[in-house]
């Protein structure tokens, strides 16, 4: 039996507008095992970023369960929840803004260290940095510079060490390399895979660049508009995609080669908007397959292979 680090039932982040109810996050199912790494893609919008940190608590979810270890963690007071957070970290996608321009690298990575009582004495904090610093790939002589001299690439390495500075056992990637260029990139995906292998961490890949996701995820998860429309092992879902929205998006991917090109699939149609959803399929409006079944009721995900999840009312 598979050994399930985490188990999310139902998710869902609502907000209230001026306009009424937003969906962010739309009853949300899905599991990830142990040492293993969920690829999260879809477009900007769809509630990639909202999911991650609602499960990690960031903002408060509206209602459903996250089982960490088979604990629901909403469930948690601010204590609990404190010392859980030794376990659940997160990689945020901007490498500049979400670190203090006013610290140094030591006193960045030093920080949690500190916050969490986790190592009280001084030299010793300092030789965890070291440490720390080396494991991600930082040259020690930059122990004393500050964010705004470094590029982006040794930014975002700030933030990994961060994150694995207290030593946890699951990872929220919120598109931590969206912000990189394409060699920095592969890099930082490097780190990250050799890290998970090393420590034995579980990772949630947040990402809209579905060539990235299709090399470092053991599973992808296809998001639109809050709701899960489709959940496959990495390699079928490339090979076999049943959701139209997956096959749109992957018709996207550049492919360079002039003999192998795919045909695009371009979606017609503007996307409904979050903000009062009705009861119905919420791609239907752009699909190119939608019947009157589509437009009057909601399809469940369900398994129509094995490990392979849909919600379309086409896939039987």
């Amino acid at each position: 039996m598979a050994d399930k680090i985490l188990e999310v039932n139902h998710l869902k982040k609502y907000f209230d507008t001026p306009r009424g109810v937003l969906h962010a996050v739309d009853d949300v199912s899905f599991s990830i095992e142990r040492g293993k790494t969920l690829g999260v893609v879809g477009e900007s919008g769809c509630g990639k970023s909202t999911t991650g940190r609602a499960i990690l608590r960031l903002i408060e979810p509206t209602s459903g369960e996250v089982l960490f270890e088979g604990k629901n963690i909403l469930e948690l007071n601010k204590k609990q929840m404190r010392h859980l957070r030794q376990e659940m970290q997160i990689i945020f996608q901007d490498p500049y803004s979400s670190l203090d321009p006013r610290k140094s690298i030591a006193e960045l990575i030093a920080e949690p260290l500190e916050i969490h009582g986790i190592i009280k004495d001084k030299k010793e904090r300092e030789k965890r940095v070291l440490e720390l610093m080396e494991t991600v790939g930082l040259a020690e002589r930059l122990v004393n510079t500050y964010p705004h001299e470094l590029d982006g690439g040794r930014r975002q390495r700030i933030g990994i060490a961060r994150a694995l500075a207290l030593n946890p056992k699951f990872i929220v990637c919120d598109e931590p390399v969206s912000a990189l260029d394409v060699s920095i990139q592969a890099q930082i995906l490097n780190l990250l895979e050799e890290l998970q292998e090393k420590l034995g961490l579980t990772y949630i890949f947040i990402t809209h660049d579905l060539s990235v996701v299709n090399h470092f995820a053991d599973d992808i998860a296809v998001m639109y508009l809050g709701q899960l429309v489709e959940k496959a092992e990495s390699e079928a879902l490339f090979e076999k995609p049943l959701h139209p929205y997956t096959e749109a998006l992957l018709s996207a991917i550049p492919v360079p080669s002039l003999r192998n090109r795919r045909k695009r699939i371009v979606l017609k149609g503007e996307i409904t908007s979050p903000v009062n959803l009705p009861e119905c399929c919420h791609f239907a409006p752009r699909c190119p397959y939608a019947t009157e079944e589509c437009f009057a009721s909601s399809p469940e995900l369900r398994e129509v292979e094995p490990n392979h999840f849909v919600a379309c009312h086409k896939v039987k």
